[in-house]
């Protein structure tokens, strides 16, 4: 009885770092890559992406405001390593010198085109098995619980970034993902973060919109603290009217799986 009453209080037991209290957000990842915006560095445990884990993002509609979340990461990641980063049936092309000017080269990008859903699943695997590959994006409006376990555990088999798009709809459906996050854009971008290693965040981490960081830039330009290739871009196409007349080279290339297994 002596030893029970005096065992140190619950609370104050260590806990590993794979394990975590209800209350309390987890203290770490195994593998995290800061997003590069701090206010969602913030409520993430780890301070980042997690690395080898599906991160699962919801949109009530494909939307170009996926860049502005996921760039400046990615731009990060490149630079340490040497593979592309892999999308897998992207809704809308992306303009590519908005990418250089945010610091991710274009010509890193790897542009798969897959329609029918088993074709762009079977890209995603074979992308995160792929040694050289730094991080996956996948569109994946069809896809099933059972089929993101397959891709989570490849990422966690090979240590990938892993980002699944999928609608709004989904959001009651059971999901694998370590991190689940909804996206709402308007004036600034809401991030809602409906599932993470900790306890339920309430309010939405607010990104300012791009208006804002481009007047930043410019007052801090007037100032000589930015340089001309530091302006925020967005990572949209121009409407076709405002195009070039000579096109850009695609660095993204053009390939289609042939098989689904």
């Amino acid at each position: 009885m002596s030893a029970i009453l005096s065992s140190p209080p619950a609370a104050d037991l260590a806990l590993p770092s794979h394990v975590w209290r209800g209350a309390e957000q987890a203290a770490q990842e195994e593998f995290v890559l800061p997003t590069g915006l701090p206010p969602l560095d913030a409520v993430l445990p780890g301070g980042g992406w997690p690395v080898g884990q599906l991160v699962e993002v919801l949109q009530t509609r494909p939307q170009q405001h996926v860049w502005r979340l996921l760039v400046p990461a990615l731009a990060r990641a490149v630079q340490a390593g040497r593979g592309p980063v892999v999308l897998v049936g992207p809704p809308h092309p992306v303009f590519a010198p908005s990418l250089a000017a945010q610091g991710l080269a274009p010509e890193r990008l790897l542009w798969v085109k897959a329609v029918p859903p088993a074709a762009r699943l079977w890209a995603a695997e074979q992308a995160l098995r792929c040694a050289e590959s730094v991080a996956v994006l996948a569109w994946l409006p069809q896809v099933q619980s059972a089929e993101l376990r397959r891709l989570h555990l490849a990422a966690q088999q090979h240590r990938r970034l892993l980002f699944a798009f999928r609608p709004e709809s989904a959001r009651a459906q059971s999901s694998p993902a370590r991190l689940r996050l909804l996206l709402e854009s308007g004036e600034a971008l809401k991030v809602h973060v409906l599932k993470r290693r900790g306890p339920p965040l309430v309010s939405p981490v607010l990104l300012p919109p791009w208006q804002a960081l481009l007047a930043d830039w410019l007052r801090a330009r007037a100032r000589g603290e930015a340089a001309v290739g530091e302006v925020p871009s967005l990572a949209v196409a121009p409407p076709p009217r405002a195009r070039a007349r000579r096109p850009l080279s695609h660095a993204a290339l053009d390939r289609t799986p042939t098989s689904a297994g």
